[in-house]
This record gives C-alpha cells, structure tokens and sequence, in this order.
C-alpha cells in the first residue's frame, strides 16, 4: 500500500464540492478518491456476519456499484469485507475508513484486500495519522467518518449493539438510512428492525436504494440493465451448467463445483449484473 498522503478540508472539497468535508482536520489518504465525484452508498454491519448477510452484502455492493456508485465502508470483518468485495466483484469503486493509521492496519486479515481496493482505483483512508494503533473508540470516529462520506447508507446485519448502528446515528437526518430485515426472533438483524421502526427505509433489494438517490435505470428484479455477456470463464460456464438444471441454493452450487464461497459470489453477482441469471431469495439463484 502506498504512503498516505493528508488531504486537507479544502483539497477534499474539490474532489467534491456538494458534500460537507469530514469533521477530522485531515483525511490521510493512500489510492485515489475520485470515487467521491459519483453517488456514494455506505454498507455497514456486524463482523459477525452470517453467510446468508454476508452473500446479501456482496450482491447489494455488485449491483449499487456496477450501477454506478461508489461502495464505502469499514474494511472491517464480515458485512463490510463483503461489501468491497462486492464492489470489485463489479468492477466499481470502493473506498474503506480505518479505525486506525494506515501502518499499523486493522485487521491484518483485510490489507490484502485493501491492496485490490487501492488497484482498481479505489481508496483507503483513516482520520487519524500513520501510525496511530486501533484503540475501541476510534472505530466511533471512523463511523462518522463513513457517514460523512456518503449519499446513502444501508445497514444489514446488525445486532442490537452495533457499531453499523453507531454510523446510522452519524448519517440520520443528513441523507437516507436504510435497512435490510431478516427474521423477527434473530439477534443478528435485530438492530436493523429497531432503525425500520425508528425510521429507516426498509431496503428489499439494491433498487430501493439506487432509487432513493436518484439511479433507476434497471431491469424488474433490481438489477442495473446490460447487455447479457457469454459467458467469458471456465467458472461461468459450470455455473451456467448446474442452474440450467433448475433453481439452485448457493450452499449446493459451491458443493458440487468445489469452490470457496467468496469465488462463487463473485462468480454469481458478475452473472447476474450480466443479466444471465437471477436471484430468487434464500441465497438461491436462477437462470433469467
């Protein structure tokens, strides 16, 4: 990762000029920030992601990105690794806040991901200097720094004490909040039933989002219209090949190609922003 370089309010501010500068008096910053010129979404939630909330977050960041947006968050574990993942997945942009100084990076599983951000045009950037440690409260700073950041927010998978619900407090009032519900008795969501019924704009798929901030060039299933690409890898052809047998959960996909999770999401959101196949709810997938 390259040194970061201290971007004053002034400098941020003519990268975009619509949008009021974070409140830190310097952004350290190592890639490139143009993503803040297009509309920003931030996607926040729990580290502790499920494989259900995380699948949900790679395909609302694949389809807000190739949309378009630029994908903000955390680069923390779970929903937020997810959604950047997401996000390259589509080859778009996505910037991630550090809670700390860029040399002492955290968590350490994530720089290499931050490196691919970094590579395809994106950013990764932190309130505070160099080489200041993570200390608990600097990720309530971080937060504010992803609301400031953004157009938009969604939160999926939050518990009841949450730092994603830290960063919707940041961004309420000021743009919209949205959240993505799951089951009324599980634990993991219940911080986002708690914003629906404070307020938040229940988010059923990426579209409820793209349209709140003006973007609503897509087919009916939410996803961004393109033109349907062939398939262009061995991968998306034996995809292709288990889901012409019918609808098929992602659990059984991976089982039967032999791939890792994070490869067959990727796999799944380029497919299905090609408009070759669709979702069909409960982490399933179909042929369009």
């Amino acid at each position: 990762m390259d040194a970061p370089v201290c971007w004053s309010p002034d400098r941020l501010a003519s990268v975009c000029p619509d949008r009021p500068a974070p409140k830190a008096p310097c952004l350290w910053v190592s890639g490139d920030l143009a993503g803040l010129s297009r509309r920003t979404v931030g996607i926040v939630g729990t580290r502790a992601a499920t494989a259900y909330g995380a699948a949900l977050a790679h395909r609302f960041a694949a389809e807000i990105a190739a949309a378009g947006c630029c994908i903000i968050s955390g680069l923390a574990l779970g929903i937020d690794a997810a959604a950047h993942e997401g996000a390259l997945a589509a080859a778009g942009l996505t910037i991630g806040v550090l809670g700390c100084g860029h040399r002492v990076f955290f968590p350490r599983r994530n720089l290499p991901l931050a490196v691919r951000m970094i590579t395809a045009g994106g950013a990764v950037v932190s309130p505070f200097p160099p080489d200041q440690p993570a200390h608990r409260g600097q990720f309530l700073q971080r937060n504010g720094v992803i609301a400031d950041l953004c157009d938009a927010l969604l939160v999926i998978e939050a518990p009841e004490r949450s730092g994603a619900l830290n960063t919707a407090g940041w961004a309420a009032g000021r743009i919209p909040v949205f959240a993505v519900p799951g089951d009324v008795d599980r634990a993991h969501v219940a911080g986002c039933h708690a914003l629906i019924r404070d307020g938040a704009i229940l988010a059923r798929n990426p579209q409820d989002v793209l349209s709140e901030i003006g973007i609503t060039q897509t087919s009916s299933s939410g996803a961004p219209r393109r033109h349907v690409a062939a398939p262009s890898t061995a991968m998306d052809q034996a995809v292709l090949r288990v889901l012409s047998q019918g609808e098929t959960g992602v659990d059984t996909l991976a089982q039967r190609l032999g791939v890792p999770a994070p490869q067959l999401l990727s796999t799944l959101a380029l497919l299905e922003i090609r408009g070759a196949i669709e979702p069909r709810g409960g982490l399933r997938y179909a042929l369009r």
